[in-house]
């Protein structure tokens, strides 16, 4: 019987980080609730757009931390790119 597959690492977080990125997170929700009341309000469009493209850089921003600490936790190996240098890499990606 060929053994199970390994289960990939849980990503545990600081304590500092974990906050930082929580605090975040709840902003973020904050902000996503404001965009639902904009619209709820037939606020300007532009208003709207506005809003929205920031939330989207926050969120992207808040993605890139998590992913920079997965990568530092779970998948850092010697002789491999950093962490940072990955993270950097995705976001030249995504411009």
């Amino acid at each position: 019987m060929p053994a199970a597959p390994e289960a990939p690492p849980n990503l545990r977080f600081d304590v500092q980080d974990k906050t930082r990125i929580i605090h975040r997170l709840r902003r973020l929700e904050g902000q996503v609730r404001g965009l639902q009341k904009m619209v709820e309000e037939d606020r300007e469009c532009r208003e709207i757009l506005t809003l929205l493209s920031g939330v989207r850089r926050a969120l992207d921003s808040v993605g890139e931390e998590i992913l920079e600490a997965y990568l530092a936790r779970c998948q850092a190996s010697p002789g491999q790119p950093q962490p940072a240098q990955v993270v950097e890499v995705v976001r030249l990606l995504r411009k």
